[in-house]
């Protein structure tokens, strides 16, 4: 029921929070409301902008690799719809910031940054999945 509560609670932060300034930036959560949200949320995507090499090594479930590195000014045909929610994460959330950003300015709406694997408690893979 807690959960619950969180996520609800979560969802209508996020709600209040969707005014035309938004739409130039991408916001930051904990890696507690990321959990939430990939547990309460459908239709998303888990970006890794980590190196592949890192990426091998341990993800996040069903998480996509592009590097931060290989983000820049040309489109993504990985991530077709600039409306979709994305989750993007690092090894420590420094790239990731910078990947969210990148993504804003190439038009990206829904963009939610969540800090480094480092500080994952759930579940991990490693190998390319």
């Amino acid at each position: 029921m807690k959960r619950i509560i969180s996520a609800f609670m979560f969802l209508l932060l996020m709600a209040g929070c969707n005014t035309s300034a938004e739409s130039s930036s991408y916001r930051q959560i904990t890696m507690e409301d990321a959990a939430v949200l990939m547990e309460t949320e459908e239709d998303y995507i888990i970006l890794d902008v980590r190196t592949a090499e890192e990426y091998k090594e341990k993800h996040i479930p069903h998480a996509i690799n592009i590097p931060n590195e290989t983000i820049g000014t040309e489109e993504i045909s990985e991530l077709p719809d600039k409306e979709k929610l994305i989750l993007v994460y690092c090894r420590s959330g420094n790239r990731s910031k910078q990947a969210s950003r990148k993504l804003v300015n190439l038009g990206y709406t829904n963009i939610v940054e969540f800090g480094g694997i480092n500080d994952w408690t759930g579940e991990t893979v490693s190998g390319v999945q």
